[in-house]
C-alpha cells in the first residue's frame, strides 16, 4: 500500500529509534501532535518504513494530547542537541512553534511541516500536506449538493479542533463553509461568520470524546441541527454517538476529513456521509526522503507548481455521489486508505 502511494523522554513522550546505525548515519526526527490518533500512527509508520529503506536513524516524539505545544518545543530542543539533520513536525500551535523552528533552522536542521502548515507557512523550509482548504471545500460542496434546495434552510454545527485555531483547523473549516456557499468573512479565522445557518462552533481536540461533547453542546443550543462538519473522523464518531443517544443518527448529515480505514468504513456504514481522504504515509515518507537528500547534498524540496506547499493529494470518499463533485466510492477508498 505504501508503494502505491509514494511518489518516487523524559517529557511524557517516548523517543524511539528505528534501529542500530553507524555513528555517521543521518538522524531525522518526527514530531506529531499525538501518538493515539490513527492519522499520526500511520504517519509514523510511513516515516519508519522509509527511514529503514534509506538507512536513516528516525527518532519519534508525540505530545500527550492534540494541543500539547510545550512537549513539541522540548522535542525540538532534543533533536537539535542530538545532532539531527532534519525535523518533520505536525505542529499543535502553528504560530507559537515558529520561534523553536527557527532555532532548529539556525542550527542547520531542515524543518518540514507535515499536514499542518506553520503560520507563516515559510517559517518551515517546506510543507508536505493535503490541500486542507480543498479538503474542506469538497465536503462542503457535497453536503450542499446532498441537501439540494434545502441547503438554504440548513442548520449547521461546526466541530473544530482547538481554540488556538491552528492553520489546518482554519483551512478545513473555511473550506467547508465556502464549499457550502457561506460567506466566511475573514478567511484566516473561524467563528466570525454571520450566516444564520451556522448554529455555532465548538472544539473537539480532534478526538471522539471531544466530538461527543461538542455535539451535545451545539444540540443544546439548537436541536434542529441537520448538518455536522467535523475536523476529523474521531470527532465525527463522537458526534454520531451524541446524535444516536437522542435518536437522530439517521436524519443528520455528518461530513469529515481524514480518509483512514475506520473512517471509510464509517462512510460505508452510513455514520459519515462523505470524507476527504488524505495520504499521511506519503507525507511522512517524502519528508524522510527530503531530509536524507538535504543531508547528502544540501538540496531542499520544492513546492507544487502554483502553491506554497507540496500537495500530497485529496479525494472525496462517499457512496452517495452528487452532481458536480468528483468522488470515489468506499471500495476504492478502502483500497487507498492509510490503515
Amino acid at each position: 500500500m505504501l508503494n502505491k502511494l509514494l511518489l518516487g523522554t523524559a517529557f511524557c513522550l517516548a523517543a524511539m529509534s528505528t534501529g542500530t546505525f553507524a555513528q555517521d548515519a543521518v538522524t531525522a526526527c518526527l514530531i506529531t501532535k499525538t501518538d493515539t490518533n490513527p492519522f499520526f500512527v500511520k504517519m509514523k509508520e510511513g516515516a519508519e518504513a522509509k527511514a529503514k529503506e534509506l538507512g536513516v536513524n528516525l527518532k519519534s516524539y508525540a505530545g500527550k494530547i492534540d494541543g500539547d505545544h510545550e512537549t513539541q518545543v522540548a522535542a525540538i530542543e532534543t533533536c537539535i542537541a542530538d545532532g539531527a539533520k532534519g525535523i518533520l513536525i505536525t505542529a499543535s500551535d502553528t504560530s507559537a512553534i515558529v520561534q523553536s523552528v527557527q532555532k532548529a533552522r539556525d542550527a542547520g536542521l531542515l524543518v518540514i511541516a507535515l499536514d499542518t502548515p506553520l503560520n507563516p507557512i515559510d517559517a518551515a523550509d517546506a510543507t508536505f500536506a493535503t490541500d486542507n482548504f480543498l479538503a474542506g471545500e469538497l465536503i462542503g460542496k457535497w453536503a450542499a449538493g446532498k441537501l439540494g434546495a434545502e441547503a438554504e434552510n440548513a442548520k449547521i454545527a461546526m466541530l473544530d479542533l482547538a481554540v488556538s485555531q491552528p492553520s489546518v483547523d482554519v483551512l478545513r473549516d473555511q473550506g467547508f463553509l465556502t464549499g457550502f456557499g457561506i460567506d466566511v468573512a475573514d478567511p484566516n479565522k473561524w467563528g466570525d461568520e454571520t450566516d444564520p445557518r451556522i448554529v455555532g462552533h465548538d472544539v473537539t481536540a480532534g478526538n471522539e470524546e471531544g466530538g461527543r461533547k461538542a455535539m451535545e453542546n451545539l444540540l443544546a443550543k439548537d436541536p434542529s441541527i441537520n448538518v455536522v462538519y467535523t475536523i476529523n473522523e474521531p470527532s465525527a464518531a463522537g458526534a454520531y454517538q451524541a446524535l444516536k443517544s437522542i435518536g437522530r443518527e439517521n436524519d443528520v448529515t455528518i461530513v469529515s476529513i481524514d480518509g483512514g480505514c475506520p473512517g471509510v468504513a464509517n462512510v460505508k456504514d452510513g455514520v459519515i456521509g462523505a470524507t476527504s481522504q488524505q495520504y499521511p504515509l506519503q507525507m511522512a515518507a517524502l519528508g524522510v526522503e527530503a531530509i536524507k537528500q538535504w543531508a547528502d547534498d544540501g538540496t531542499k524540496p520544492t513546492p507544487t507548481e502554483g502553491k506554497d506547499f507540496f500537495d500530497t493529494g485529496v479525494k472525496l470518499v462517499t457512496d452517495e455521489p452528487v452532481d458536480g463533485v468528483e468522488s470515489i466510492d468506499t471500495t476504492e477508498g478502502a483500497d487507498l486508505c492509510w490503515g
